[in-house]
């Protein structure tokens, strides 16, 4: 019999050629890092609270979802939103849910379809000059609650050259109540909320017109390993989940 001696460093070459070469399937398959979703610690779809006392926020479900079906392990936690933005620019946190922004193009991709939609509506009482849109406000009294950006558009609210008079208050019953009393015209607040206070509490002569639709879409770090396919595969599993509670948008 003959032996044969070969080179540490020639062994080496040897096998990772072997394991290269070897299918697929033979190989270990490295499991997908985990994903944390960070989402705002403010409702935009509901009143309600949790059993934890927290807002609720359907699109909690619709996450659980996506992930399992997509076998990626996931957690979730809220955060204020400026500080989702912040987290997602610095690597922080990987996902999201949210209406596009200029902000998150460099940092994030952001999904081709919708995934959630809601509006911003102005409620007032009968008669009162409508808003069809938010220069309508110019010179107007209004009625917002705390922790809202409203679509950005509390920032026109606030730029003193508008002229807006801004009564903040803390919760979207106390917001009503107001309305109700007369200490404004017109109170912004969203869909969903709106539409749960009004059914406990229901206020005569009411109207509202919409002053922003706003889509919400899946939006996911670029630092996250191959993060253009895995938004790829969850955009197409979100094409096949419809949940209560959460408003699908008009895809036309």
């Amino acid at each position: 019999m003959i032996a044969f001696s070969a080179h540490p460093r020639a062994i080496a070459t040897t096998l990772g050629l072997v394991l290269a070469l070897a299918p697929a399937g033979a190989r270990a398959q490295v499991p997908p890092r985990e994903i944390e979703y960070a989402y705002p610690d403010q409702s935009v779809w509901t009143a309600r609270l949790g059993p934890a006392g927290a807002p609720d926020n359907p699109l909690l479900r619709l996450a659980a979802a996506l992930f399992d079906r997509a076998g990626i392990p996931w957690r979730a936690r809220s955060y204020p939103a400026a500080r989702i933005f912040q987290y997602l620019r610095d690597g922080t946190t990987d996902f999201s849910m949210l209406v596009k922004a200029p902000a998150l193009e460099q940092c994030c991709l952001v999904g081709k379809r919708p995934v959630a939609a809601t509006e911003v509506r102005v409620y007032h009482r009968r008669g009162v000059s409508p808003i069809r849109a938010r220069e309508d406000l110019s010179g107007k009294e209004v009625i917002t609650i705390l922790g809202y950006s409203y679509g950005g558009l509390l920032s026109f609210i606030k730029d003193p050259a508008n002229r807006v008079g801004n009564s903040a208050t803390a919760t979207h019953d106390s917001a009503f109540k107001m309305l109700d009393r007369g200490r404004a015209d017109y109170l912004l607040d969203y869909a969903g909320p709106a539409a749960e206070v009004l059914a406990a509490h229901p206020i005569e002569a009411l109207d509202y017109d919409v002053i922003e639709r706003l889509d919400v879409y899946l939006v996911l770090s670029r630092s996250y390993p191959d993060a253009e396919a895995v938004l790829a595969r969850l955009e197409a599993i979100a094409d096949t989940v419809h949940l209560d509670g959460i408003p699908r948008p008009d895809v036309k």
